[in-house]
């Protein structure tokens, strides 16, 4: 399965972001916990390379403990200040203001130095379509500043968001970069929902993610479905199917309602908490 989804207004986008950062003063990406490598795109490394830089796991609460841990150290080896979050509970928020004002204590000393008072923090949030941003800023700043939705691509312009007097963020359209050159790279944004939907395969996605569960998490199918594991992907999802009633017209096995399933359970954390790399 080769993916690869980059709407022209993305281009847009990513010009857009070019030209603000000489405003800001952090970029503040977002990336997926359960996906941390596949959802960082390596433009927005490109971009920020001169400016202070948090990464913000988001979706931690849906991902796997041990591995949020060990990509925390990750990224923190590289330099980057690092919160685990979810961007919904306001709870696992009240860190990040600390850490912004930590990772941009040099341009609070210069600042001061230079005898400019109260110039507030601006930072620019970053990250791929549908990893969280809009849910993060309105959740961060208390109130729906932002559109947000549950499909990628729905911020489309530029929005400043005063959230006090200290900080200032940059929402951005979410961009992908135009080519993936690691097929499973496509094939992880694809099952977060980071890829539309409609430009996927469905079925062949879902046989991707029941061999991965089948291999790294052992028994979350049993549990889930009542269903044995040892069987090739096609038989599991056949399994599924009839476990959960999924049938079309003369009674045989929709396999598109059983995939379309598995990816919303898998999405949501009925599953449960699960990374994928």
């Amino acid at each position: 399965m080769n993916l690869q989804w980059y709407p022209g207004h993305m281009t847009k986008a990513r010009r857009m972001m070019q030209e603000n950062l000489k405003l800001i003063d952090l970029v503040i990406e977002l990336l997926d916990a359960r996906a941390p490598q596949s959802s960082r795109n390596p433009d927005i490394d490109e971009l920020g390379k001169q400016k202070s830089r948090l990464v913000l796991l988001n979706k931690a609460d849906l991902a796997d403990e041990k591995k949020n841990q060990k990509w925390s150290a990750f990224f923190q080896e590289k330099g980057f200040y690092v919160a685990m979050v979810d961007s919904r509970n306001r709870g696992s928020l009240k860190t990040v203001h600390s850490i912004i004002q930590k990772a941009c204590q040099e341009k609070i000393e210069r600042d001061k130095r230079r005898g400019i008072k109260n110039r507030p923090i601006r930072a620019m949030v970053a990250g791929i379509p549908n990893v969280g941003k809009s849910t993060f800023i309105n959740t961060f700043a208390g109130k729906a500043c932002t559109k947000t939705g549950n499909q990628p691509g729905v911020t489309k312009g530029k929005q400043w968001i005063r959230l006090n007097k200290s900080v200032e963020l940059l929402d951005t359209p979410g961009i992908l970069w135009p080519k993936f050159d690691d097929p499973q790279v496509g094939e992880r944004l694809a099952m977060i929902g980071s890829v539309k939907d409609d430009v996927v395969n469905i079925e062949e996605l879902s046989l991707k993610l029941l061999s991965y569960l089948r291999e790294e998490y052992p028994g979350v199918l049993n549990r889930r479905y009542h269903i044995e594991e040892d069987g090739e992907p096609v038989k599991l999802l056949e399994e599924v199917a009839r476990a959960r009633g999924c049938l079309k017209k003369g009674a045989d096995l929709d396999y598109e309602k059983a995939a379309a399933m598995l990816l919303e359970e898998f999405r949501s954390g009925k599953l449960g908490r699960i990374t994928l790399e």
